[in-house]
């Protein structure tokens, strides 16, 4: 059975490290099919919003590219897998509950129990999109190696997944990265 919301004709599921460009990469193709048939979901969204409500902070702070994210970063990621040990769709349900767009992008698809809810919730329309880039291009983009953070399940729960649908190659090539886009908004726009 279906959770809350629409039946989508289509889920795609972004995983990538941090700075590869996965909200560049949703947000250039949301903006491209437009927002009535394509919705954004950020399982980071309902994590962030109930951490929050349970530990008194501000959720819209939370939200943002922050040192204020940052200052909570670990303790969230821990929070985040004690919830998810007790329920591994928790988040996942919770993205979804009134989302009528017919393609779903979802933006950080985080560990193997993300993927395995998301087929088992809307089996044969769900593709995987890994979001690659060089350490350099992260580290352009403003990523430091942190400890606890860079080397725990919520950066590399699907490194050995490996069996991607799509990979996104995001190495600061543009002309590169706008044929993969191209490609990639082609199958999108054929399941419409």
């Amino acid at each position: 059975m279906a959770p809350l919301g629409g039946t989508p004709r289509l889920v795609l599921l972004f995983s990538g490290k941090r700075k590869s460009g996965k909200d560049f990469v949703t947000e250039t193709l949301q903006s491209r099919l437009g927002a009535d048939d394509c919705a954004i979901l950020r399982l980071s969204g309902p994590l962030k919003e109930q951490y929050a409500q349970e530990h008194a902070l501000s959720f819209q702070r939370l939200l943002d590219a922050s040192t204020y994210k940052e200052a909570y970063r670990k303790d969230m990621i821990r929070w985040g897998e004690d919830k998810r040990r007790a329920d591994p769709g928790f988040f996942c349900r919770k993205v979804v509950e009134g989302v009528s767009q017919p393609v779903w992008l979802v933006s950080d698809t985080r560990r193997m129990s993300d993927i395995q809810w998301f087929q088992e919730a809307y089996r044969a329309v769900v593709q995987t999109v890994r979001v690659v880039a060089s350490e350099q291009s992260r580290q352009q983009r403003g990523w430091v190696f942190t400890p606890g953070v860079d080397d725990a399940e919520s950066e590399c729960g699907l490194d050995d997944f490996g069996d991607f649908d799509w990979v996104i190659e995001n190495h600061g090539d543009e002309q590169r990265l706008e044929q993969q886009l191209e490609n990639l908004l082609e199958f999108i726009r054929s399941r419409l």
